[in-house]
């Protein structure tokens, strides 16, 4: 097998590989990704014998450790939908900060809804009450599209259960309490710099002609559950976890509430409880049977599985190559820290072939199994990692053109608000975790 400098041309090689596929021949994530993987192995020289299992291993224990929430979270996120509940979120935000203050409530409403509903599924529940909100104000429909997009993705690429951020904390091996406790506090910085104040830009452009603007409020005759229950609703899981790995560290290993709360803190069983609490509490405003609800849902979450196990798959092959830790030695060697390699890696990535979760699977699979020995924090590399997914979204991100085509903004507004937005987000949310890594390093952090 290769050694040396020629393992980092084959590894750009096979990005470029990757790239050319997805964005020249339009090849689905998850195919690129497994001929990607091939490629590599026969350019390192790795024996034929075990490309295939190294394959399997890298795609199975991907989904091994994240298969289950993802398929929880898919769920949970469509009880939320169908119950109304992401909606009446919506609506409470927006009556407790006012007229004045609506982005901030329209981008804090996009970061929540996101973590449980699919990004692009929670730009569309949204975007009808955002019109509204843009018409009713006369001002910029800009203000409230650059809102919402930048609340939107940076809940999708930062918080556990979202697929990309789950499967960065578990190739990290990383503290899923802790993983989801920082990353809300880089995320609500993220959203209100890139989100908010960066969308005061715009306040003094002319308000639009929005054709398709809701004559009456959407949510003025909304029958849904309260703001109350539907925010419990969405919170309980990671308040479960968080809760429940906080009491642990006070806790003998051995006692009975150690075991107990080990249980419930459990990413995959917290996720379910969610799941019961969910459907139990908002059961009367959901009018499907459940049975649909999970089939749908099904639906959803199986191209995620593939293109998350396939990101694995790619992943265990740069490491079985010594790609992985080739660059790594290397990125030490000129003194760059692996946090910010990490943010690099994942933001190239994001720039060149669109797609934030790929980003996020690809980077962690290959720099995951070197984090051990460096002594950094696997929770911050690992949310270095999701920052760099967050930005940098180009017309080649399906993501852009959900928020152009739905927003009726032009391609020159879109990368204005959402682009620029989200870039600006990104690179706070890493300033953030830069900062808690100095503070990691020097006094050291609870859960880290």
């Amino acid at each position: 097998m290769l050694t040396g400098p020629m393992l980092l041309v084959v590894f750009l090689i096979a990005i470029l590989i990757l790239l050319v596929s997805i964005i020249r021949y339009h090849l689905n994530p998850f195919l690129a990704l497994l001929i990607t993987s091939i490629v590599t192995a026969f350019l390192v020289g790795m024996p034929i014998g075990k490309i295939s299992s190294t394959l399997s291993s890298g795609f199975g224990g991907t989904l091994a450790g994240i298969g289950i929430v993802i398929g929880l979270g898919i769920i949970f996120g469509q009880i939320l939908s169908e119950a109304g509940a992401t909606t009446a979120i919506a609506d409470g935000l927006l009556k407790r900060t006012g007229v004045k203050h609506a982005a901030l409530a329209v981008t804090a409403a996009g970061f929540l809804i996101s973590i449980p509903v699919y990004m692009d599924a929670a730009f569309v529940i949204m975007m009808p009450i955002v019109k509204y909100v843009a018409d009713v104000t006369k001002r910029s429909l800009k203000i409230f599209v650059c809102a919402l997009g930048v609340g939107t993705i940076v809940g999708h690429a930062l918080v556990i259960p979202t697929p990309g951020p789950l499967v960065v904390a578990n190739n990290m091996s990383a503290n899923v309490a802790a993983f989801i406790l920082y990353s809300l506090i880089a995320g609500a910085a993220a959203i209100v710099v890139g989100g908010w104040l960066y969308g005061k830009v715009f306040e003094g452009d002319k308000p639009e002609e929005i054709a398709d603007a809701p004559n009456d409020n959407p949510i003025d005759d909304f029958k849904g559950p309260s703001f109350g229950l539907s925010l419990f609703c969405l919170t309980f899981p990671i308040l479960l976890i968080l809760i429940a790995n906080i009491l642990l560290v006070s806790l003998e290993k051995d006692s009975l509430a150690h075991g107990i709360f080990t249980f419930v803190g459990d990413k995959n069983l917290a996720l379910l409880f969610g799941v019961i609490a969910a459907y139990y509490l908002l059961r009367k405003h959901v009018a499907k049977p459940f049975t649909q609800i999970i089939i749908e849902a099904a639906d959803s979450s199986g191209l995620i599985l593939l293109i998350t196990g396939a990101g694995g798959a790619f992943g265990s092959i740069i490491n079985a190559s010594g790609i992985g830790q080739y660059l790594v030695d290397s990125m030490s060697d000129l003194n760059i820290p692996i946090v910010v390699l990490g943010f690099v890696l994942s933001a190239v990535l994001r720039l060149s072939q669109g797609s934030t979760t790929v980003a996020l699977v690809t980077t962690s699979s290959i720099l995951g199994p070197s984090i051990a020995g460096t002594g950094a924090s696997p929770v911050l590399v690992g949310l270095a990692i999701c920052a760099g997914g967050i930005g940098l979204s180009m017309p080649n991100d399906s993501g852009f053109w959900v928020l152009s085509r739905f927003s009726g903004l032009s391609v020159q507004d879109t990368l204005k608000t959402w682009t620029a937005g989200g870039t600006i987000a990104g690179f706070t949310a890493f300033i953030i975790i830069l900062l808690l890594h100095a503070l990691y390093s020097s006094i050291g952090l609870p859960l880290l």
